[in-house]
Order: structure tokens, then C-alpha cells, then sequence
């Protein structure tokens, strides 16, 4: 457990470590590139470790022995089957993309997880694929992870994607689409939720050069054949890992510039900003970066997160703090995540003494000015990375604030209690 020791104020600049969305999927199309890659500025990270040690066993050579440069040789579009089950932890994107990449080998894939990993849903995902003739199974026929595949290659032509309640069903299935044996075509039904981080895929495999064709509402595409072009790539820094830092102004009412993440960024999270602009804060572009200054009073908002599901927890620590009532909606998906986060959210705001209510899709927090009605407490973090570090940022305005099994971070951001406590001046 890390106490976290209250501040007066912050005035300080902090660099990210590279974003983990942009890595996982750099990592995938320099694997099935056709020529070598260099992932400049990536994340070393528990879930990255995880794909990247999951890519070798299916006969990708992955060196990733200088922190900043990762060479990867991809094959071309080659899968081998691998020696062992898969293991990916609770890494949900990897074992989403995963799944994709094994249907282009020829052999038998068995990938396993975590406890929680064997709650969280990924048929839709296999229905998807068995559209493109893929044999793929859950183990214990729950439609959630162990998965046996038994592949032989993407057939291609067209499949449906049954729901998009999450981004990495279609964006596991982009991926390799350029790969079938056939033009493919792709029909995404129901809402489709977390659209930048499709949007986000899109524009790596075009970097990587395929382009594919998508409707403006996103729920159809027409993927080209072809092979990713081997290049460097620059990975920008992770603007979820960034919210953190940025909320810490907004309660502290200090100053924090995030150096690394660019201004416009692919990664959604980084729409944070409006939102806490919106609140009260006021959003510079620096030379030095995105700067965020807290106001004296932040404001509660009513808002859709359907976009950003990974830094909801973030801004519902942050509507704590402000005066009057922020409504955060279209967050159902928040539920199946490393652990329920939104139902997560609501008992630990409440263990601070927040009022809180929870609904099936949204949580209503009524803020007191500063948090006034809130006291420390030892904060329970459900295995969840995302949960320390939002709660770590409670715990600079409010005496007594600990996290219970601060390691957790290290699924995303491994050093992130070394970054946050230089930004305190601990």
C-alpha cells in the first residue's frame, strides 16, 4: 500500500511513457509486415510484455532490448503455431488481436489468461471470424476466453461483427483483413462504442501502408489484400497515462504540462481535455506541451464517455472536487474492463465519503467545492491499473488517501509512482 501525500499546489512538466494502445498495434502490423520495423518510443509494460512474448512463440523476432527502439522483423504475414498454450494475462487487447493474428496460421492455437480474463466476452469477436471461415472456440463454451483455434488462414469475402460495444473486436479484425485469401468485407452491427481507437487503427495500418475504405458512420469497411510495409515508427506518448498529471492540476488547482503527447493526437483520451476545459481549467499549447491549469472552483458537467471508456475513472475523480453535479453517460463498457470499473468507481468515491449514484450505463456524482465532503481512505484497486492511478490523483488534495496494491500499475505504466511523485515534489 502508498500513501499519498497532499500538496498545496503543482507547477511542474512530466513526460509519458509511449502510448500502450498505438504499441499493441504497431507491434501487430510490424509483425505481419513484409520487411523489418523500428517502434521508436514504445511502452515497456506488463500487457505489451505479454504480446510481444506472444508474437515470438508464433515465430516473430521481437528485440526489444533498447527501452526506446524495438526492432521488429516481421514475416510477412507467416503465423507458426506455437509450442504452448498462449498466456496473455489480463491483457484484453492483446488476447482480441491475438486471436486474429493465430486465424492466419495453419495449426492449432490455444490462448489462455487470467481469472478475470475468463469473464470477459469475446464472441462477438468469434462470430465475426467464423464468418471468415475460421474454426475458433470458446473452451468452456462461456464465449469468453480459454480460445482454441484451429486455423488455416482467413477465407475473406464479407462477415457481420454482431455488436461494437468494443473497438478491439474491430480492431483485432482490421488488422488482419489485409491478409485473407480474398478481398474482405466487414458489417459492424449495433453501436459502436470507443470510435477513435478505431479510428487509431485505421490510421497505423495506413502508416504501415493499407488503407482501408470505411463508412463515415464506421460500421462497414472494405479491407484491400495486401502486406504491411516495414518502417520506423514513432509511437506518441500515452495520453490515458497523461490524465492523470492533468487531473492532478485541475484539483490542486496547480499547473502541470504532459511534454510527450502531440497536439492533434491519434489517441482519443487525449479529448480529455475539453472536457476538463469545460470544468473550469484552463488548456494551454506550450512549447513544453499541453499545459493544464486547475481554476479555483471546478464545475461539474454532464457528458458522453462512450468515446474514452479508459479516462472516465480519471474525470469521475476529478467531478470529486467540483461544485455541483457531473453526469458521465454511456459507460456500460466500463463493465467489462480489467475489473467492473464503473461499479469500482462508485464504491471508492463512496469510501471517501462522495455521493455518488450508479446506474446501469452512467454514474451522477454531486460534487462538494474542493471536495469538501470527502476524508482518505484506503482505496481498493481490483487488480485495475487504471483505478490506483486515478485515485493516487484524490489523494494530493485529501489527507489520508492510500492504494491498496499499487503494483497493479505496471500493466500500463510501470514507473508511474517515480513519475508522480516528482511531479508532487516527494
Amino acid at each position: 500500500m502508498i500513501a499519498i501525500t497532499p500538496v498545496r499546489t503543482l507547477d511542474a512538466v512530466v513526460t509519458v511513457p509511449g502510448s500502450k494502445s498505438l504499441t499493441q498495434r504497431a507491434l501487430i502490423a510490424a509483425a505481419l509486415a513484409e520487411s523489418p520495423s523500428q517502434l521508436l518510443g514504445p511502452l515497456a509494460s506488463e500487457d505489451t510484455r505479454y504480446t510481444i512474448d506472444a508474437l515470438r512463440a508464433m515465430g516473430i523476432d521481437c528485440d526489444d532490448s533498447a527501452p526506446d527502439c524495438w526492432q521488429v522483423r516481421g514475416t510477412g504475414g507467416r503465423i507458426e503455431p506455437p509450442a504452448a498454450d498462449i498466456f496473455l494475462g489480463n491483457n484484453g487487447t492483446a488476447t482480441r488481436f491475438l486471436a486474429s493474428v493465430a486465424a492466419l496460421g495453419h495449426g492449432r492455437f490455444r490462448i489462455t489468461g487470467s481469472k478475470r480474463m475468463a469473464k470477459r466476452p469475446i464472441l462477438p469477436l468469434m462470430e465475426a471470424l467464423r464468418g471468415w471461415q475460421v474454426a475458433i472456440d470458446s473452451d468452456a463454451g462461456t464465449g469468453c476466453p480459454p480460445l482454441t483455434i484451429l486455423a488455416q488462414g482467413l477465407a475473406g469475402g464479407r462477415t457481420v461483427l454482431p455488436e461494437g460495444k468494443s473497438s478491439q473486436y474491430l480492431s483485432s479484425l482490421l488488422l488482419v483483413a489485409p491478409y485473407a485469401a480474398a478481398p474482405a468485407e466487414l458489417e459492424v452491427r449495433g453501436e459502436i462504442l470507443s470510435q477513435p481507437y478505431v479510428e487509431m487503427t485505421l490510421a497505423v495500418m495506413a502508416d504501415f501502408g493499407i488503407r482501408a475504405e470505411a463508412a463515415p458512420t464506421l460500421n462497414f469497411f472494405r479491407i484491400p489484400q495486401g502486406r504491411y510495409q516495414g518502417r520506423s515508427y514513432a509511437i506518441e506518448g500515452d495520453a490515458s497515462g497523461a490524465s492523470y498529471f492533468w487531473a492532478a492540476a485541475a484539483v490542486t488547482g496547480g499547473r502541470v504540462v504532459v511534454a510527450n503527447v502531440p497536439v492533434p493526437s491519434l489517441q482519443g483520451d487525449a479529448r480529455l481535455l475539453p472536457y476538463l476545459a469545460r470544468m473550469g481549467c484552463r488548456i494551454d499549447q506550450t512549447e513544453a506541451g499541453i499545459a493544464v491549469t486547475g481554476p479555483e472552483t471546478l464545475t461539474g458537467i454532464e457528458l458522453d464517455m462512450g468515446d474514452m471508456p479508459d479516462v472516465a475513472p480519471t474525470l469521475a475523480v476529478v467531478a470529486a472536487f467540483a461544485e455541483g453535479t457531473t453526469v458521465i453517460d454511456n459507460i456500460a463498457h466500463l463493465r467489462i474492463k480489467e475489473c467492473d470499473r464503473l461499479s469500482a468507481v462508485v464504491n471508492e468515491l463512496r469510501r471517501m465519503g462522495a455521493e455518488v449514484e450508479e446506474e446501469p450505463a452512467r454514474m451522477i456524482i454531486h460534487g462538494k467545492k474542493g471536495g469538501s465532503n470527502l476524508h482518505g481512505a484506503a482505496i481498493a484497486t481490483y487488480d485495475d491499473h487504471r483505478m490506483a492511478m486515478s485515485f493516487a490523483v484524490a489523494g494530493l488534495r485529501i489527507p489520508g488517501v492510500a492504494i491498496a496494491d499499487e503494483q497493479c500499475v505496471a500493466k500500463s505504466f510501470p514507473d508511474f509512482w517515480k513519475r508522480f511523485g516528482r511531479m508532487a515534489g516527494s
